[in-house]
């Protein structure tokens, strides 16, 4: 298969994501400024958020725990317009993150138990449809070890070396090699130290003084991993709005919206990525995820 970019026709990003409001907290701004500026963009969201809490006080109320899987599909659609993005489902039921001592099994059928073999196939039929050049997951702990989120990065992985191998799912569409996959990297020590410091000199409370007190010396700060930094401090806002959308997961007056706007484009305007496989030759540090991507389609995906 050959796909030639023409003129008008740019790269496509595919993120792919456990729950609906991932994709509003990770990446959001990085899809936003992608799709302003003409690429497709596409999400895929490997479960329904079928499992999870309400997290926004104004939000607890019992129709719509009764109702959360359909809620929670409209939130989405809201997330989804608002970053100028189209998304996909994957279908799987959410797992829940499990509590206690000793923590109980996910509940069976649950995407993070069913085969992997089913997941990745679904996954496959996905990209083979849409074609993505560039696709971001999780890393190996998911972001955070919820087992969505685990296993969102293992399906990522092995859809990424299934979806170009035509004797791999023959029926789930003709094969198409995505060139380049990232990890997507956001909460980061040097992050929190920036935002301190900032709030601090703008004469307001900070919120990470007490979290940096507590940060174990002994953990590496996942900034050590980027490779890749996005500017779009320019549509922070619109990944604001996307989050809020969310408004079962997403309570206006948590942490999420502490910092200004203002503060956050002059201290930390960019959104951090790992490339962990390339098809083609780019120079490190990027600042693109389509870096050296532009007039190799034809050769790679032929």
């Amino acid at each position: 298969m050959v796909d030639q970019l023409t003129k008008t026709a740019k790269p496509r990003l595919m993120a792919v994501h456990a729950h609906p409001d991932d994709e509003s907290s990770k990446g959001a701004a990085s899809m936003a400024r992608y799709a302003a500026e003409g690429h497709e963009v596409l999400v895929v969201t490997c479960t329904g958020g079928e499992a999870g809490s309400i997290l926004n006080p104004a939000m607890d109320r019992p129709e719509v725990l009764a109702n959360m899987r359909e809620i929670r599909r409209e939130e989405m659609a809201r997330a989804a317009k608002i970053l100028g993005v189209s998304q996909r489902w994957l279908g799987f039921i959410d797992s829940g993150l499990p509590e206690g001592d000793p923590l109980p099994p996910v509940p069976e059928g649950s995407f993070a138990v069913v085969p992997l073999e089913e997941s990745t196939e679904a996954l496959v039929r996905v990209i083979r449809e849409f074609r993505p050049h560039v696709i971001t997951t999780y890393d190996e702990n998911g972001g955070y070890p919820h087992p969505d989120h685990i296993r969102t990065h293992e399906v990522s992985m092995a859809a990424w070396d299934a979806a170009g191998d035509p004797d791999r799912f023959p029926d789930a569409g003709e094969p198409w090699q995505p060139l380049k996959l990232y990890y997507m990297h956001g909460f980061s020590k040097a992050r929190m130290v920036a935002f301190d410091a900032a709030l601090k000199e703008a004469g307001m409370e900070s919120p990470y003084t007490e979290w940096l007190e507590k940060w174990d010396p002994d953990r590496a700060d996942v900034m050590e991993r980027v490779t890749t930094r996005v500017a779009c401090g320019e549509y922070f806002e619109a990944r604001d709005e996307a989050l809020k959308a969310h408004a079962t997961q997403i309570d206006p007056n948590s942490r999420w919206f502490f910092v200004p706007l203002e503060i956050q484009r002059a201290t930390w305007p960019t959104e951090e990525y790992e490339l962990v496989k390339s098809l083609v030759d780019s120079t490190l540090p990027e600042d693109d995820l389509f870096a050296g991507i532009a007039g190799t389609e034809e050769k790679v995906n032929t």
